[in-house]
């Protein structure tokens, strides 16, 4: 959530940060409801003092053996006029609070311009695509070839956007998630996490998926309804919730393995092959809580811990900044990287690394204790992909085809499938 002492102050800033995103903020509406607010806050305090100073007029009459009846009469219809103002005071804020919670984060002043994501801006590129000697297959013919993938037996299950994952195929894509975890654990200082996959509204709305995205989520009808969670981010990002650290608990690097659930709202009719967007899959989620001293160093460092995971499996990437039209609700900058899926003769993201500040954290009061001051200030929190599990396992697959339509296993995950050299059909 945007500083709502920001957002009154200085509203046509914030009005052309958010412009640039493509997000039009009536600041003269907002303005407008906030003077309302303010007037409706100033009634409702004197009509409370009115009627305080009539209760204790009530109470010297009685006293006096006056006559109380007028009094009690004024006090009734002070009680009245008190009750509507709070009631419209109520409303006021409720509507300012939609408002507020509806506005995506600002922008860093690095963000590229952009409309679309054909206009992100790319910052760097490791390793070269393969050449293949042999037509190449997408991932959907290795995993059929293979008798790994099997998405018609996952539709009669579920339905479509679904896999069923057998053999060698389902232990390659846990090798990867293993490796993933043991790289960032022991090489890049993150703490493995285990975390609910179910979450109550108010963590959804911490991290900024609700109110906005609801149609995104998949929603239990319990009375006390839950949220599958679209990412680890949201359960990771909470464990900063009302907290005040220390400032020498800073950084906290958090790695976790989970499935991620979404409903894909919007998406129809887009990858609705294979596996690239499902409703249903695994990724390893990194996630700080930094000081806003830290945050820009970590979000450099962060993303390149989810590159070494692809330099080590040898998939050729690329590094993309998004544009202000291409970024995430909830970032303030982002970095994608994509890996090079020679299927599809493109690169796609597999991992996509966002600095929040303290956007997130205004949403869950998460705050550290100054250094200098000794004054709680927000905590800045960062998320990236360490990295997508099954797009990694797409990668690797259609990388590292052979001929014969096996799957060479890469050197680094051979330890993790027991020496195994290739996953091919039984």
């Amino acid at each position: 959530m945007i500083d709502p002492k920001l957002l009154r102050g200085d509203t046509a800033m914030v009005a052309a940060n958010l412009a640039r995103r493509g997000f039009a903020f009536d600041a003269d509406a907002y303005l407008a409801l906030e003077e309302k607010r303010k007037q409706l806050q100033v009634d409702t305090e004197a009509l409370r003092g009115e009627r305080n100073q009539s209760a204790k007029s009530i109470g010297q009459a009685k006293a006096k053996g006056e006559d109380i009846e007028p009094l009690l009469t004024a006090v009734n219809d002070l009680g009245e006029r008190l009750e509507t103002a709070e009631s419209a005071l109520q409303t006021v804020q409720s509507d300012l609070q939609a408002i507020e919670l509806g506005l995506p984060n600002l922008l860093d002043d690095d963000v590229p311009n952009g409309a679309s994501e054909e206009d992100n801006v790319e910052v760097r590129r490791w390793g070269e695509p393969r050449e293949f000697d042999f037509d190449v297959k997408d991932h959907i013919e290795l995993g059929a070839g293979v008798d790994g993938l099997d998405f018609d037996a996952a539709s009669r299950i579920s339905g479509a956007r679904f896999a069923v994952m057998r053999g060698g195929l389902a232990r390659l894509q846990r090798a990867l998630i293993q490796f993933m975890l043991d790289t960032h654990v022991a090489e890049h200082d993150y703490t493995e996490t285990y975390v609910p996959y179910l979450v109550q509204a108010h963590a959804l709305l911490g991290t900024g998926n609700l109110p906005k995205f609801e149609a995104d989520l998949f929603k239990t009808t319990t009375e006390t309804p839950f949220y599958l969670i679209p990412t680890a981010e949201v359960p990771l990002t909470n464990l900063g919730r009302d907290r005040i650290f220390e400032a020498d608990e800073l950084p906290l690097k958090f790695a976790a393995h989970t499935p991620c659930f979404r409903s894909e709202a919007g998406s129809h009719g887009q990858d609705t092959r294979g596996m690239i967007r499902q409703h249903q899959f695994e990724k390893v989620e990194l996630v700080n809580l930094a000081t806003s001293a830290q945050s820009e160093e970590l979000h450099e460092a962060m993303t390149q811990a989810a590159e070494t995971v692809l330099q080590r499996l040898e998939l050729p990437y690329r590094v993309i900044t998004l544009c202000a039209g291409d970024i995430g609700f909830s970032a303030a900058k982002t970095y994608d990287i994509e890996v090079w899926l020679p299927g599809q003769q493109r690169y796609r993201e597999i991992s996509s690394c966002s600095n929040c500040r303290d956007f997130q954290a205004r949403r869950m009061k998460g705050r550290v204790r100054s250094a200098d001051t000794g004054k709680p200030e927000l905590i800045h929190t960062l998320n990236g992909s360490g990295v997508a599990a099954g797009r990694a396992l797409i990668a690797v697959m259609e990388n590292y085809q052979q001929a014969d339509g096996s799957i060479a296993v890469p050197g680094v995950l051979k330890r993790y499938m027991g020496g195994l050299e290739a996953v091919s059909a039984a």
